[in-house]
């Protein structure tokens, strides 16, 4: 489910009256609310993650201005979750902190970043942010989803040149924090 101004998307094998019966006056707000997000958990017996806030960014040209190591069969957990929603995942290090990159919805380009603890509040975040916008293959855009409540992760990603565009909900399997399994 993504959230526009204005306009709501809910992809999802649900017929419109079901959905319609949800909307009430029009309300673009009532398919984010735990009551609607709870009936469509169980009737697509599946579970929703978290309400993110949903931010964009263009790519930028060249190498990254850091320095990075790609990571080739981690079980780090910001992989395995990367593996769990995305496809085409690659992921580096710089120092504490790691950053992914993979198609996410819709085969957007989307990147997460997670620093370990001891080392946030000292410009990781947004190094990494902005690395990931010299990563994504042909020129695409790429695409974060942050909690709203992280609010050091949203000042990282506003300052390495991410817009806010929205929100987002996705419904997947439950990510239990493990690796996949490999095939």
């Amino acid at each position: 489910m993504v959230s526009f101004p204005g306009h709501i998307v809910v992809a999802a094998d649900i017929d419109r009256p079901w959905l319609d019966s949800w909307m009430g006056d029009g309300d673009l707000g009532a398919p984010l609310a735990p009551s609607f997000l709870s009936a469509l958990e169980e009737r697509l017996r599946l579970a929703a993650d978290s309400l993110d806030a949903l931010v964009l960014a263009t790519p930028l040209p060249g190498d990254p201005p850091i320095e990075l190591t790609e990571l080739q069969g981690s079980d780090h957990r910001r992989v395995a979750r990367a593996h769990h929603f995305r496809t085409e995942v690659r992921a580096w290090t710089y120092g504490p902190a790691i950053l992914t990159v993979g198609r996410g919805l819709a085969g957007r380009w989307e990147t997460g970043v997670e620093v370990d603890e001891q080392a946030r509040g000292k410009g990781l975040g947004r190094a990494l942010a902005t690395a990931a916008r010299h990563l994504v293959p042909d020129d695409r855009p790429v695409w974060a989803q942050i909690a709203p409540g992280n609010a050091s992760s949203l000042r990282a990603f506003l300052a390495a040149g991410y817009t806010p565009v929205g929100a987002e909900v996705v419904l997947a399997r439950r990510f239990n924090g493990a690796a996949p399994a490999v095939p």
